[in-house]
């Protein structure tokens, strides 16, 4: 692997395929399927909407996938979402895809912090031996119990991925790899459990595909859906939130190797997101033959819970690959966030101290500190505390990667001669279908439809978020204007 440094900005060149495959699968898995597995039955009405949520929330995204693939091949460049968009559109609507980018990503920083607390406090600390995890409460907020020791142990967690992104890209991409291999190997446990103790009876509830619940996850989940199209649509507006994370493959396609074959790159993306929703459906499928699916979701941590009777050793694996589980994505979105903020710093849409790298590791410097606050805070913050920023994040997630699907289009106008290494499957009708499906997502999303449509809390964090966004854009060209 080559380890020169590039001509722009001083990032290292070090990254392979599967460094890119690793750092985008790893960024969607995470931890969500061990967590929200008996969400998703409940929200859907039975595994079997909510497979059908997942393929249909993958093959969506699949041609905005394409899309990143195109525009990244031709343009390598970190952060690149700001450059395709301020090249086409101009600087404020770049400053603001960029902006609910980093909004959308960041957030998951402190979220897989949390994640991490919450599991070794509420899971870890019934285990006998290890009730000192939950013997000292610091506070409570929002109803969530903050406790001392999984909090300084989670904090020792996000200091370590802190650590690896502000040695490299290099570094972090190790770390990817074996959270990777650790979650195939969960996977593949809940598969063999499946087979050898469960049944596919146990996914239909009286032989229904879809049926309605009430008081699971410990007496606070129910199915809002009153049949089985509503459940798949209830579903299907989580899923963005558990998809992001591919886009973090071309915020660091500026650290790709020397020689990397980039119509390959291009491809790399939708088969990390079709990876993923193959992931999500045998996650699905595993967990809802083990048990009746109705009774599965009884327990607030089901996947977990249904282990931990049928084999404590197994309970053990399952859960020591759940905690390790949340660092795959902060260490993919911590990465990801810092080169968005990197590149909003070269374009001047922010300080131009963020434009700066590191000369050793090529890491930028102040986006990595910033970040580094904002992941550190989280264990402090309790496990109730993110809720609402759930579906703002899906939202603001959806509305960059169509800011880009429109920027794509564009450009094949605009800039018809660039040299596109990869490009779109069906050219500007697979684009024109991106653009489409980016559209539909929003409009579940903003739309009253269903309960899991953006509320009342998650409008005010959006527009809040556009609002401080603003006035920071406002101050930073006021200070360029006096400079010069």
């Amino acid at each position: 692997m080559a380890d020169t440094t590039a001509d722009q900005g001083g990032m290292k060149k070090t990254l392979s395929l599967w460094n890119f495959f690793t750092i985008g699968f790893g960024a969607i898995i995470g931890t969500g399927w061990v967590l929200q597995v008996g969400d998703w039955m409940v929200v859907g009405g039975g595994p079997v909407p909510a497979m059908i949520a997942f393929l249909i929330g993958a093959i969506f995204l699949v041609p905005i996938g394409a899309v990143f693939g195109e525009l990244t091949a031709a343009i390598p460049i970190s952060g690149g979402i700001v450059e395709y968009v301020d090249r086409t559109f101009g600087r404020v609507p770049s400053y603001i895809t960029g902006w609910f980018l980093a909004l959308g990503n960041g957030i998951l920083c402190p979220w897989e912090a949390i994640a991490i607390s919450t599991l070794l406090s509420d899971m870890f600390g019934t285990i006998p031996g290890l009730e000192w995890l939950h013997a000292f409460e610091l506070y409570e907020i929002l109803g969530a119990k903050v406790y001392l020791f999984p909090t300084l142990i989670s904090l020792g967690f996000a200091a370590y991925v802190i650590f690896l992104n502000f040695r490299g890209a290099s570094s972090a991409a190790k770390l990817q790899a074996f959270l990777t291999k650790a979650l195939l190997c969960g996977m593949l446990l809940a598969m063999g459990i499946s087979i050898f103790t469960g049944s596919p009876a146990n996914a239909l509830a009286d032989g229904q595909v879809f049926s309605q619940v009430s008081g699971a996850g410990g007496g606070v989940a129910a199915t809002g859906a009153d049949n089985i199209f509503g459940g798949i649509l209830s579903v299907l507006l989580l899923t963005p939130f558990f998809y992001a994370g591919f886009d973090t493959i071309p915020q660091q396609a500026e650290e790709a190797a020397e020689g990397l074959n980039w119509n390959k790159f291009g491809k790399i993306i939708s088969l990390a997101l079709l990876a993923s929703g193959g992931f999500y459906m045998v996650c699905i499928y595993s967990f809802g033959t083990i048990l009746p699916w109705q009774t599965f979701v009884e327990s607030p941590v089901p996947a977990l819970a249904c282990l931990k009777d049928i084999n404590f050793i197994f309970y053990l694996i399952m859960l020591c690959i759940a905690t390790l589980g949340p660092m795959g994505p902060m260490n993919s979105f911590y990465g990801a966030t810092s080169r968005i903020m990197l590149a909003m710093g070269r374009k001047g849409q922010l300080p131009e101290k963020f434009a700066e790298v590191d000369p050793k590791s090529g890491a930028p410097k102040l986006a990595c500190i910033v970040l580094a606050a904002i992941a550190l805070v989280g264990p402090f913050m309790g496990k109730n505390m993110l809720i609402p920023l759930t579906k703002v994040s899906a939202l603001a997630f959806i509305f960059s990667c169509t800011m880009v699907a429109l920027a794509c289009f564009k450009m094949r106008f605009s800039e018809p001669d660039l040299p596109r290494p990869y490009k779109v499957p069906g050219g500007k009708f697979g684009i024109a279908l991106a653009i489409a499906a980016g559209l539909i997502i929003i409009a579940l999303i903003v739309l009253p439809i269903t309960a899991e449509s953006l509320d009342l809390t998650g409008w005010i964090i959006v527009l809040g978020w556009l609002a401080l966004g603003l006035v920071l854009m406002f101050v930073t060209n006021a200070r360029a204007k006096a400079k010069a």
